[in-house]
Order: C-alpha cells, then structure tokens, then sequence
C-alpha cells in the first residue's frame, strides 16, 4: 500500500522524466487535481506533517496484474466477459484502449473478443495546470487500426471525472465511430453510462463522507 509521501515521491519522480501533470494522474490512477497537488508537494518539498488541504480521492494500484502478462490476460478475459455478456452486440470487432494503461488492457480484451485495436491518447496527457490550450486535442495513434464508421468497446482503467471517457467517446463519434460500451477497472464516478455510452465497471469506488 503506497503512502501519501510515496505517491508525492513518485509524482516528483515522473515530472523530473518530463511528463506533464496529466500523464502523472494517468500513471497514478487519480485525478488531475490531485496529480497537481501531489507534483506540487513535491516541488515544494512540503513535509510530511505540513500537508493539508489535499484534494479528496482514492489512489488505484493495479501494477500486481499489470506486471505480469499472464494476469493481465485473464483480467482481459474478465473485462471482455463483463463488457460482451452486457451488451451482446457481436457486430462489434474493434476494441479502443485509452492511453497507456488503456491500451495493455484493450489488447489483453480485444484478443478475448477477437477484435482490432486501437489506441486514443487523450489530451490530458499534454495537460499541466495553468498551461490549458484550446488547440490541445487528444489522436489516434496511427500504428493501430483506424475507427473507420465501426462499432467498437472502448477500454480504460480507471474512471475518475469522467473527462477522459467523455473525450474518447466524442472523439470516436467524429470519426464515425459508434461506442457501444466501455469497461474499465475501477469506476470513481459512479455512473451507469456516458453521453449515452454504458459504463461496466470490475469495482466501484464509492467515498464515503459526512452530511
């Protein structure tokens, strides 16, 4: 189990590899406002005692299954069950992973479902607080299979604001695409479905406060 001090080490860690403040949240499975907070503790080089006001959210590490390919196989058997059992839609033949992590888990459920990859990099990878650009857009990775008008499962893993998800989904439709669901492991948001897309979640993170 990794500590607040951990987390705000190794965010200072992967800023100093160069990556920006949304990689960091995507590395670490929170939300960008908390990968700010914590690259910002750690530029701060805050101690342990003086840290408050950090933002409310729950760190996700899943690196036991991520390390290890015959685990993340059959996670990908469990996701691409969940996903296929739901909606049944066997005219679905590609599968899209969401960034880095997205796309191990895409390959692992594609390969289960028999379908193409693809790989979208969403913008928050190019994000760092203060430095918004309304020409940042997320793509496509061309090394993959193109959308091209098909029906596809989209593949995350982890839903936080829901932004990312939401991002993919419209980036899909432009293309021609049609989502026909999305999987992930771990669903902070809580809802049934996005811009009309069902959401299947593994486990579902629900936080629990006062009032």
């Amino acid at each position: 189990m990794r500590s607040i001090d951990s987390l705000v080490e190794t965010a200072g860690e992967l800023t100093d590899c160069g990556l920006s403040q949304g990689e960091v949240a995507d590395e670490l499975n929170v939300s960008r406002e908390t990968a700010s907070w914590l690259v910002t503790q750690a530029d701060g080089e805050t101690a342990a005692a003086e840290r408050t006001g950090g933002p409310a959210d729950v760190h996700v590490d899943w690196s036991a299954v991520g390390r290890d390919s015959s685990r993340l196989r059959h996670l990908g058997a469990i996701m691409a069950d969940l996903v296929g059992d739901e909606d049944g839609d066997e005219a679905v033949d590609l599968t899209v992973g969401v960034g880095r992590s997205g796309a191990a888990l895409a390959t692992s459920v594609g390969r289960e479902l028999d379908s193409d990859l693809s790989v979208y990099v969403p913008t928050k990878h190019q994000w760092n607080e203060g430095e918004e650009s309304e020409d940042d857009t997320g793509s496509f990775s061309r090394n993959f299979a193109a959308i091209r008008d098909r029906d596809c499962y989209v593949v995350d893993d982890n839903i936080d604001t829901g932004q990312t998800m939401t991002e993919t989904i419209a980036r899909i439709r432009e293309e021609g695409g049609t989502p026909k669901g999305a999987v992930v492991l771990t669903d902070k948001l809580g809802r049934d479905e996005i811009d009309g897309v069902p959401v299947y979640s593994l486990i579902d993170v629900v936080q629990m406060a006062e009032g």
